[in-house]
């Protein structure tokens, strides 16, 4: 089977009843990046004056940030209608299932209505949204945050303004990807996940392991470079890799290498929940870079799957952002506060399988995925690499890195 064929094929008849059997004993509505089939979301085209950049915020927003939240102003009056831009499931509006919205509580509770709700599968996708239309709240992955803080495309948050924020662990509050390089905060931490590396049968030796053999999974994405850039920084320490996410020219070259080594026809990189799930369940890889969700619904399943021990792993979080150009601030602020508190995180995490950055979340329905994610645990966050997007300054520390557009070429030449 060629590997465009075998990256097209959905679940097949073991997977199905695999993922169907365990979400209905766990409650999960749809695995990370799974498309759940739905009409179209409420999508309006707002008048020129709505998207004005002239537009500023009313006197009730303050846009000083804050590292840590304190009593503060409330927002103010909401101006009526609210522009939303996120990845597939991660908001949800009633479409694929009544219980599934997030949506309508939020216009009853605010009287601010989502007028745009547009929803993509990747990164590249949500930067062409954003060429083409000015959002109020935009959810990006790290890899495109970094370039929004850097390009002025989002504004500085004031985090006294949002209630839950404080319930967001210290780490995550802090993460690079969510700050420049003056410690402003601009994004609030809402889904993050964790990649590890999951077999079946006989434990694989070593850390590089994944990109000894074609019979694997790994995850569609440049920043999969630095799973392997992890990977030699313990097999090959003289490359002096640190950062798995800020490589110079050098440790790219040899991470390119690793990734192209054994790659084969075999070999699957997955977007979608469901072809990892697919490839793994079959039998067509015997080793793929995983979530702790998919570990979780193969052990519920019956199967004894397990994670390669690492000594650190890679992550990320996607978190929310006010556009620069928001018409409507405050009701972009009463969003922040919605899609950070327990109860949204909770059920966002439910549906996406992936871990919810507020903690208060995990006693409601995130209790299991909390625990599978380990996402109480302190400890456990500190072995977490979490993304961010790769810069030539490699982080604001100096030196000469290799940036997300080399990853990207590389990563591309890679994937045909």
């Amino acid at each position: 089977m060629s590997r465009d064929r075998l990256r097209r094929t959905r679940l097949g008849t073991l997977a199905g009843a695999l993922a169907l059997a365990v979400c209905a004993s766990t409650g999960v509505g749809a695995a990370e990046g799974t498309p759940t089939p739905s009409p179209a979301p409420p999508t309006t085209s707002p008048s020129p004056g709505d998207l004005d950049s002239s537009h500023s915020a009313s006197p009730g927003v303050s846009h000083s940030a804050s590292p840590s939240p304190a009593p503060s102003a409330s927002i103010g009056k909401g101006e009526g209608m609210l522009q939303v831009l996120t990845f597939q499931g991660h908001i949800e509006y009633g479409g694929a299932t009544s219980s599934a919205d997030w949506v309508s509580p939020f216009e009853k509770l605010t009287g601010c209505r989502v007028a745009r709700l547009d929803r993509v599968h990747t990164s590249e996708e949500m930067a062409d949204k954003l060429r083409g239309t000015s959002y109020d709240v935009i959810s990006p992955s790290p890899d495109l945050a970094g370039k929004l803080i850097a390009d002025g495309a989002v504004r500085p948050l004031d985090t006294t303004l949002l209630q839950s924020y404080k319930d967001i662990p210290k780490r995550l509050r802090e993460l690079p990807a969510t700050r420049d390089k003056n410690g402003r905060v601009y994004g609030v931490p809402y889904l993050w996940g964790v990649n590890q590396v999951m077999y079946e049968g006989a434990a694989p030796q070593g850390p590089d392991a994944l990109y000894r053999t074609d019979q694997a999974a790994i995850r569609d994405t440049p920043l999969s470079i630095a799973d392997a850039a992890l990977a030699l920084r313990e097999t090959s320490p003289e490359l002096g890799i640190g950062d798995p996410f800020q490589l110079t020219p050098a440790q790219l070259d040899a991470a390119e290498r690793l990734l192209a080594e054994n790659d084969g026809p075999q070999r699957v990189y997955w977007g979608n929940s469901l072809d990892v799930i697919q490839a793994f369940s079959t039998g067509q890889v015997r080793l793929a870079q995983a979530l702790p969700y998919h570990l979780d619904l193969f052990r519920r399943a019956g199967r004894a799957v397990k994670e390669v021990d690492a000594k650190a792993t890679t992550g990320w979080a996607d978190s929310w952002m006010l556009g620069a150009n928001a018409s409507s601030p405050n009701c972009a602020y009463e969003w922040l506060n919605w899609v950070g508190s327990a109860d949204v995180q909770g059920s966002a995490a439910a549906w996406t399988g992936l871990a919810p950055a507020n903690r208060k979340a995990c006693d409601g329905d995130a209790r299991r995925l909390c625990d599978v994610y380990h996402a109480r645990d302190d400890r456990e966050l500190k072995h977490v690499l979490f993304a961010v997007r790769p810069t030539k300054d490699c982080g604001g520390l100096g030196g000469e890195c290799t940036d997300y557009t080399d990853w990207g070429k590389r990563w591309k030449d890679l994937v045909k």
